[in-house]
């Protein structure tokens, strides 16, 4: 599905608490890769981190999963455009094509998508790949980061 890449992280978060610090390493990893693709069972806190990274980008408005809608755009510090994806319910690819996601990858801004797996001939050559694993208590979160 995803072209092979280097493992560069691998992040342990065993409560909401340590979800800052999280996200502080993932930015400081994307700074080179404006494309973040989050894989991970339904539940696995996708939403949530990017709650977070939006938090830390200096987003003020209410980040929410576009689920129906395939795409929230939110403005950062410096008017700094973030692009929000969650293409967990579309059918195929055309529907994402529809929307013009080929131009948003292409912008240069940051790109946040959840559920990549669905639009897999779409994606850039290059990208942040963060699978998210729930732990077999259902509290402890790994996050795997890798650069493709």
């Amino acid at each position: 599905m995803y072209s092979t890449g280097v493992e560069r992280a691998q992040i342990k978060m065993s409560s909401l608490e340590d979800l800052p610090a999280a996200a502080s390493v993932l930015l400081r990893e994307a700074v080179t890769a404006p494309v973040i693709l989050f894989e991970g069972q339904m539940g696995a806190g996708k939403t949530t981190l990017i709650k977070e990274l939006c938090r830390q980008l200096g987003v003020q408005e209410n980040v929410s999963s576009p689920t129906f809608a395939l795409v929230n755009e939110y403005e950062g510090a410096a008017g700094k455009l973030i692009y929000h994806f969650d293409f967990y319910r579309i059918q195929e690819e055309r529907e994402a094509l529809d929307i013009g996601v080929l131009e948003y990858l292409e912008s240069g801004k940051l790109c946040l998508i959840e559920w990549p797996s669905m639009i897999p001939n779409l994606l850039p050559e290059h990208y942040l790949l963060l699978e998210l694993e729930v732990g077999e208590d259902g509290v402890e979160r790994t996050v795997r980061i890798s650069k493709v």
